[in-house]
């Protein structure tokens, strides 16, 4: 038998009342919610000092668990609603639209084009002293030619060709949003102290958004950054993120036109040069460290066969575990440019950086507090129906079919420094980082099992498995907003951390240039092929309960998967 979780006590309409008529019978303190036999915290990997138990705390918390379940149905429609617009990186403006018009309503000061960025925004308010300040940050932008209808387990694109929420990142303002509209009625209620600053993570995909926020100075009084991020569990960890530093760049080459069969010797390819670049890379591969990671396409190459390409560039992603190491690479890619310049007798125009990010350092002593949130609210819980798509993708991309997790880990995970480290993925979340203290909440609303970056990651963005799981992701959320706005010892730990362990012998330095500007003309025109035909798709909450009524699918769409035949022996007939 499992223990019974507090959070099962708020699963219906009906309980939720219960447990707020009764509220005065709910114990104060998480010792006296065991002794009822509810899920004691997860053990952390070093010991965690006893805070003592304060009981306005508890009974705000117990509280803000009740609201947060009573707007489920805002935390779906706004899923869905950002999932219907599909945008890519630097053109998130319906998502701006709808969200800013929202928090708006809510009493939030918007300002948008924030960092010479056309497309972010900020909401903020403020109560009492303003302070703390916990700012609130979630990505919003998709992946090419990932488009594909919701709760389907299987290819069948929206529009074809078209982006989607392959890295499911529609679902994350939901989770800041219901739990900051959550804190903030608290606050306002009981004279509570504190800003909330909430901001979208702009272009993360293109990893040039958060560094370019930095620099604009956003966070120079925020005291916290609680970020969030899609994936198929719920959980936090602390210390060394894990992923890698990372540097984009633009190598544009410049050379001169010609008729490419009339007089090709009087021409001078800049496309050579690109593809000398690409191809001596390849050869420096070999003898590189094999924790970087490092992959390259080619943007131009030229207009048409007939005519020597005057101009071409190709851009790098140049992946490794910090700073230095990063910037060596980089340097790497710089000879090897001007060497393929020099034998096509082209000229290495400009090399532009067009994002980056650090490898992330979260907070320990804001991750400790989140885990016990965490341990509190517990996976969402899973009916055959989300099982059935789960499994469903799963097996039709030959993926192990186990379904998704059930289970929050009870272990806080983490450590000072990189453990075995070999290289991966990149979240430029690593520059507020190492400028704040932070942390980044992993909510359930994913399946297990999938490439990522593509259009298996979008089928379950807009379901109820990603309802469920950023409904939970909310409540986490607000449950460890007022343990930061409540508990001050929660910020001073959290900055003690920051200055004399996180950042004692390594100080943040960017890796954009002060002639670095955020390139936001990337995918306008992908977007502007595609605008017509996503428009048709935009969820209209109006007249349908879900997205996947208005789309008319059936919840779940999978394959029927053929059963062999047996033998009198049980066996499969071969």
């Amino acid at each position: 038998m499992h223990p019974i979780r507090f959070r099962d006590c708020f699963r219906s309409t009906r309980s939720l009342i219960a447990g707020l008529t009764a509220f005065a019978a709910v114990p104060a303190s998480a010792s006296a919610l065991l002794a009822q036999g509810a899920t004691p915290p997860a053990a952390a990997t070093t010991p965690v000092a006893t805070v003592p138990v304060d009981p306005r705390l508890e009974k705000l918390k117990a509280e803000a668990l009740v609201m947060v379940e009573s707007r489920a149905k805002q935390v779906q429609e706004i899923v869905d609603m950002l999932f219907s617009f599909q945008e890519l990186g630097f053109q998130e403006f319906e998502s701006q639209r709808y969200i800013t018009t929202l928090l708006a309503k809510e009493g939030f000061a918007i300002e948008k084009g924030v960092a010479g960025i056309p497309s972010s925004w900020t909401a903020k308010w403020s109560n009492g002293t303003g302070k703390p300040e916990i700012s609130l940050g979630s990505d919003v932008d998709g992946i090419p030619q990932a488009s594909n209808k919701p709760g389907v387990g299987y290819r069948d694109p929206m529009v074809s060709g078209g982006p989607g929420h392959g890295e499911g990142h529609n679902s994350g303002q939901a989770v800041n949003i219901v739990a900051a509209i959550v804190v903030k009625q608290l606050m306002q209620r009981d004279k509570i102290s504190g800003t909330l600053l909430l901001w979208p993570g702009i272009a993360e995909e293109q990893m040039a958004g958060k560094a370019f926020l930095v620099r604009s100075g956003l966070f120079k009084n925020t005291d916290v950054t609680l970020f969030t991020h899609v994936g198929n569990d719920l959980g936090v960890s602390w210390g060394a993120s894990g992923s890698s530093a990372l540097l984009s760049a633009e190598f544009r080459f410049r050379g001169s036109s010609a008729h490419a069969a009339g007089a090709p010797w009087s021409g001078k390819s800049a496309l050579d040069a690109v593809m000398l670049m690409g191809q001596a890379w390849e050869y420096k591969r070999e003898h590189l460290r094999l924790q970087q990671r490092s992959h390259y396409v080619i943007k131009d190459g030229g207009d048409q066969p007939n005519v020597v390409p005057s101009t071409a560039s190709i851009w790098f992603y140049f992946r490794e575990q910090d700073y230095p190491r990063t910037m060596a690479l980089f340097e790497v890619g710089k000879k090897i440019a001007e060497g393929a310049a020099m034998m096509t007798d082209t000229k290495l125009d400009t090399i532009a950086i067009l994002g980056s990010g650090w490898s992330a350092h979260f907070s320990k002593p804001i991750a400790e507090a989140m885990h016990a949130n965490v341990q509190t609210v517990g996976m969402p819980k899973w009916d055959d129906k989300d099982q059935t798509l789960a499994k469903g993708i799963q097996k039709e991309l030959g993926s192990p079919d186990f379904g998704l997790s059930e289970q929050v880990n009870k272990q806080l995970r983490g450590a000072e420094t990189p453990q075995n480290w070999m290289g991966g993925g990149s979240d430029d979340i690593g520059d507020i980082a190492w400028n704040v203290p932070t942390i980044t909440l992993r909510f359930p609303s994913n399946i297990p099992g999938l490439p990522g970056h593509n259009w298996a990651n979008a089928i379950s963005m807009a379901t109820p498995i990603a309802h469920k799981g950023a409904l939970a992701g909310a409540k986490v959320q607000a449950l460890t907003m007022l343990d930061i706005m409540l508990t001050p010892k929660v910020v001073a730990d959290a900055w003690d951390y920051f200055k004399n362990v996180q950042t004692k012998d390594t100080k943040y330095t960017p890796f954009i240039r002060p002639q670095d500007t955020p390139p936001t003309y990337l995918n306008a025109d992908i977007m502007a092929r595609y605008k017509t035909q996503l428009q048709k798709f935009y969820y209209d909450p109006t007249k349908f309960k879900t997205y996947l009524e208005q789309l008319g699918i059936e919840y779940p769409t999978v394959r029927a998967q053929v059963v062999a035949p047996k033998g009198d022996d049980g066996k499969e007939k071969q």
